[in-house]
């Protein structure tokens, strides 16, 4: 809390080891083209992490989909040629890479539940912790679309089915995470010992969906396992956040809903046992900065016009893992009944509540992925970002960038200084884990 009584802000970076990020639009954007845009070159994410460190955000966060989807008119085509979170390369080993050369931010990655077993997770998560001196986070998926099932050659388990054992896969990490005690390492020479075989132990685990016997062979890392992240939005995936993350990145265009899915978190949080701050919630936002009203808008028209609106059908499609190409573009979204579309039912309205027609929902989800756009000067967007926060009570913002580099530099640089300025953001890091700077409250 800041000395003037409101609330600080939490902030962090949305990416994608991806030419594409939320917006469909990036690749091809002016900005971007001119500024010899090369998304595969590891020193971007180098550059892009200490620019957010200087920022002071709590992390930078990866999105990551482990196929290319199909979903819409059953081919690749649409997903290819509009860059429709395609390709995608594997984010996590640009952990280390972006940890190295920054000190105090956090460095996080998705990495699915349905794919591999826990001791290798456990084993990979503990290793990045350590190798990031405590600033690992994990965002703990299980699957969006039939075609990453397809891609391990299983067949995609049903969504309460999924969350099941995604409880018994984070029990196992947890147990594989405690199976040394954090005195084992005695590195004695003389004795000899080095670890105290009393201080290691197995973990014995037969459960439903796994079994490990232990222990894990990687010591104890300096926040024993990851941070815990989160993004779902079913009610067993409400409930598997309220249990275990450390964060939540959410999507929520409307307040209304927004503060319906805040509530709602935060009590299970309590439910679950836990103090609700060490579950942060982190709305997404996408920011167009101007330097008057009329350039940010006209920005805004800029971008949202090179969205092209298959590309729009093509990752809404995916997202639902539904091919929208059987419903009329003028349909009302909320009022259809298709069980797929449910889960998004959120994102088919407009900021004011309005409902959207497919053309509309399918648009803007290719524009943002239905992250509401703050546009404005500095002052403005500051302005916009407190009224959401105060009325949401949410704990902070997960921005999303439609061009780089510079716009995520233009935040650093014109809107941090504003959210300062009215002591509604840190001036420096307190602690030095990820988990220690997310719990931080001035």
């Amino acid at each position: 809390m800041a000395a003037n009584g409101l609330k600080k802000m939490h902030l962090a970076q949305f990416l994608v080891h991806g030419p594409t990020y939320h917006s469909l639009a990036m690749w091809r954007h002016p900005k971007t083209i001119a500024a010899g845009y090369d998304w595969r070159r590891p020193e971007l994410y180098q550059h892009i992490a200490k620019v957010c460190e200087r920022g002071l955000y709590d992390m930078v966060f990866f999105a990551d989909l482990n196929y290319i989807s199909d979903t819409y008119l059953g081919t690749l085509e649409p997903s290819l040629t509009y860059a429709v979170q395609a390709p995608e390369h594997d984010p996590i080993p640009l952990l280390s890479w972006m940890a190295a050369v920054t000190e105090r931010i956090g460095v996080s990655a998705t990495f699915s539940a349905s794919n591999q077993h826990p001791f290798y997770a456990a084993r990979l998560w503990a290793t990045i912790d350590h190798l990031t001196n405590g600033r690992a986070g994990w965002n703990v998926v299980t699957s969006i679309n039939h075609n990453q099932s397809a891609n391990y050659g299983v067949e995609r388990a049903p969504t309460e089915e999924r969350y099941d054992r995604a409880h018994e896969y984070i029990e196992v990490c947890r147990k594989l995470w405690a199976s040394w005690d954090g005195d084992a390492i005695v590195a004695d020479p003389e004795a000899p010992m080095f670890a105290n075989p009393d201080k290691v132990r197995r973990i014995e685990h037969e459960g439903r969906y796994f079994r490990s016997r232990g222990p894990l062979n990687v010591t104890p890392s300096p926040q024993d396992g990851p941070v815990i992240l989160q993004a779902g939005t079913s009610a067993k995936g409400r409930a598997f956040a309220a249990r275990y993350a450390d964060g939540i990145f959410a999507i929520q265009p409307n307040r209304k809903a927004a503060k319906a899915y805040y509530d709602d978190i935060k009590a299970g949080v309590v439910a679950a046992g836990r103090d609700p701050d060490h579950c942060r919630i982190l709305y997404g936002m996408q920011p167009i900065i101007g330097r008057t009203e009329a350039e940010a808008r006209d920005k805004q028209d800029e971008h949202n016009a090179l969205v092209p609106l298959e590309g729009g059908l093509a990752i809404l499609s995916a997202h639902c893992d539904y091919d929208l190409s059987k419903i009329p573009l003028d349909a009302i979204l909320v009022d259809r009944e298709e069980p797929e579309l449910q889960r998004l039912a959120t994102r088919f309205r407009h900021n004011d509540g309005t409902p959207m027609t497919l053309r509309e929902a399918a648009q803007r989800h290719g524009q943002s992925v239905s992250l509401p756009q703050f546009v404005g000067t500095p002052e403005t967007i500051t302005d916009q970002m407190e009224a959401y926060f105060d009325e949401v009570g949410g704990d902070g913002f997960m921005l999303s960038a439609i061009y780089t580099p510079g716009a995520i530099e233009e935040f650093v640089e014109l809107v941090v200084p504003e959210l300062q300025r009215r002591g509604r953001y840190r001036t420096e890091y307190k602690g030095r884990t990820q988990r220690e700077i997310l719990r931080q409250d001035d």
